[in-house]
């Protein structure tokens, strides 16, 4: 019933490649099946103005996608001049996630970025992304704590994000570019290793939702979450 040939819970086929960069205090290449997004982690001795003085930590990211990330050529957002606004949606939701599950006072005064750069795109590069992300944030973290820099570990557990939707009138999990372009209903779930939810983005592309079929998406979004929660856990491990 799928394009894929997957099973309607099953994850597309998830590897997390750690320390692919010379310079980033942490980085990895995180597959989704034909999604591929490269993550990297700067440490800074410096936070936004809002929060100096205050001893609390802050994480943010960017995020792009490279031109020939997709089927055709997309310009650079630089030679445009500006970002766009899903650039712009899509790199908060990365910042505010990974947010969520830091001990800011752990981390102590200073920040961390998460680039996010998407290499190539085949459905649900922001969740890749988040995913991805809180790797190369561990990695970086880790590394202060090696140094001595911070005492105890301000990230105790996972974050991570998975798609699901409403395919051909079946609730699907982990959507790939030909379902989330035909998809009735689609939905991106932030959780944390423990399935907490940090944030959920739910909405109908053509048709209307019942609770019970949202009840089956959460559902499948935590098997999901749990699934790449192992796998994070065994990137940062190795």
């Amino acid at each position: 019933m799928r394009p894929s040939g997957r099973d309607l819970s099953e994850m597309r086929p998830v590897s997390i490649e750690t320390g692919v960069t010379k310079h980033a205090e942490g980085s990895c290449l995180i597959k989704v099946g034909d999604t591929h997004v490269m993550c990297t982690a700067t440490i800074e001795p410096r936070v936004p103005p809002f929060i100096k003085g205050s001893g609390l930590g802050w994480v943010t990211a960017e995020y792009g996608m490279l031109p020939r990330s997709t089927t055709s050529r997309m310009r650079r957002e630089a030679a445009m001049g500006k970002q766009g606004g899903r650039t712009i949606e899509i790199q908060r939701l990365i910042g505010r996630s990974l947010r969520a599950g830091v001990d800011r006072v752990a981390l102590g005064e200073r920040q961390i970025t998460i680039d996010c750069d998407v290499i190539q795109a085949d459905g649900g590069t922001r969740c890749a992304s988040i995913t991805g992300g809180w790797v190369a944030l561990k990695l970086a973290v880790s590394k202060l704590m090696k140094a001595g820099d911070v005492i105890s570990d301000p990230l105790t557990d996972p974050v991570a994000a998975v798609s699901c939707g409403i395919y051909a009138g079946q609730p699907v999990l982990d959507l790939d570019y030909p379902e989330d372009s035909e998809a009735g209903v689609d939905g991106n779930f932030i959780m944390t290793g423990s399935k907490k939810l940090i944030e959920v983005q739910m909405s109908a592309e053509g048709s209307v939702f019942s609770r019970d079929q949202m009840n089956q998406l959460m559902d499948l979004a935590e098997k999901g979450v749990e699934e790449l929660a192992e796998i994070q856990k065994a990137a940062v491990n190795a």
